[in-house]
């Protein structure tokens, strides 16, 4: 199956391709364009370059993914592939997918929801402690400074083509959940989150019934579909919290403060920006190395409390909530544009108990790493995220 030929080469440190163009497609589309290629002898890399400009337009869900194993060529396809799943995550599935079971009527929507926030405050929010093992990996494409167009009034800043996506690395941390909320383990990380060239999410993991106790005193909540997740029947409820009634926090490290430093240092050394592979060096054009590209920056978090939306998927028959989006909603002159997130619940055995935890997580982002500078304004980065929890044990 591709995520568990994943689990293989993403040790080999294999480009993916950007995927950030425009051209959006459905899966069947996708499907069509995998098995054309394949009867026309396309090698990986000839696949690779076609599917750089595709964005989806819908969900490709695991199971469609590992479908599509004959058709792929080779481990940069799977890579790609891999990367459209976790950027499509957040989307509805194909028409065909979805159930063509009717909208409940009004109060068949209330008893859900009366269901869903009972279970919200009275069980999640009262869960016991328990710890778990969070697997996390990480892609990011590489925004690089073009050395030559560096300056103060300098607006070509990108070096070439849209940068790849790079695999660059994973984590296993030791994580605790108290009362459904999970404990940041990079909070009191001493990492030079920025100068790296990667950034973290030091924020709070969106809690299921904070987001569900801020929907319901919204009132913007409606219902959106019928789903499939995990074989079962759910119903999709939309939400909305704005700017008043959020407690949304965001908190991310790091970006450059001291501005004309850092362009004066990159001036002189002849530009340098980071490249995805983890914390350790890599040698840019003018011989210098990751990490001192901004040598003179003062490297500060954001952090923000912003307005959200979103959508959460109930079992009508329990109120259990199986997965939860959140849409968190920047400005656009803002150092982060996005953060798409959903996560993922399911029944884990903890001790002699049947909890319904977190099971996955997938991570979204766009910011300016540069900073509010002239690099920062004219240089966007993705960062994507897709974390797995297992082993949970009882806390204390």
């Amino acid at each position: 199956m591709l995520m568990k030929r994943f689990g293989w080469l993403v040790l080999l440190m294999l480009v993916a391709s950007p995927g950030w163009a425009a051209k959006k497609i459905t899966v069947e589309q996708l499907k069509q364009m995998l098995t054309s290629m394949q009867a026309a002898g396309k090698s990986d890399a000839d696949v690779v370059a076609a599917l750089k400009d595709v964005e989806l337009g819908e969900e490709l869900t695991t199971p469609m993914m590992d479908s599509f194993s004959s058709l792929v060529p080779g481990q940069l396809t799977t890579e790609q592939l891999y990367i459209l799943e976790i950027r499509s995550a957040i989307l509805p599935p194909p028409a065909a997918d979805i159930p063509s079971a009717p909208a409940p009527d009004a109060a068949a929507q209330k008893a859900i929801l009366d269901k869903t926030f009972e279970y919200a405050s009275k069980t999640y929010a009262q869960l016991p402690a328990v710890t778990a093992t969070k697997v996390e990996r990480r892609f990011q494409d590489n925004a690089q400074i073009n050395p030559g167009s560096v300056g103060a009034h300098s607006t070509a800043v990108v070096a070439g083509p849209t940068p790849p996506i790079r695999y660059s690395g994973s984590n296993d941390y030791s994580v605790t959940f108290k009362n459904g909320a999970e404990e940041n383990p990079l909070a009191k990380e001493k990492t030079h989150w920025g100068d790296n060239g990667l950034i973290a999410l030091l924020g709070q993991q969106p809690v299921l019934s904070t987001v569900l106790a801020e929907a319901q005193a919204g009132g913007k909540i409606n219902f959106v579909r019928w789903e499939s997740v995990y074989g079962h029947q759910t119903a999709v409820f939309s939400f909305a919290v704005d700017k008043k009634k959020t407690h949304y926090a965001v908190n991310y490290c790091c970006f450059p403060e001291d501005t004309d430093a850092a362009d004066q240092d990159l001036n002189m050394r002849g530009g340098v920006g980071p490249v995805a592979g983890g914390a350790s060096a890599s040698t840019q054009p003018g011989g210098n190395s990751q990490g001192n590209y901004m040598k003179n920056a003062n490297w500060k978090p954001v952090k923000a409390t912003v307005p959200y939306h979103g959508e959460f998927f109930v079992d009508p028959n329990t109120g259990i909530v199986v997965r939860l989006i959140t849409v968190a909603d920047f400005k656009s002159s803002e150092l982060v544009r996005q953060e798409d997130q959903r996560i993922d619940y399911a029944v884990e055995t903890v001790g002699d108990k049947s909890l319904v935890l977190p099971v996955r997580d997938i991570v979204e982002t766009l910011e300016l790493p540069y900073g509010d500078s002239v690099q920062g304004r004219q240089t966007l980065r993705h960062t994507l995220f897709t974390s797995a929890y297992k082993n949970y044990q009882a806390g204390s």
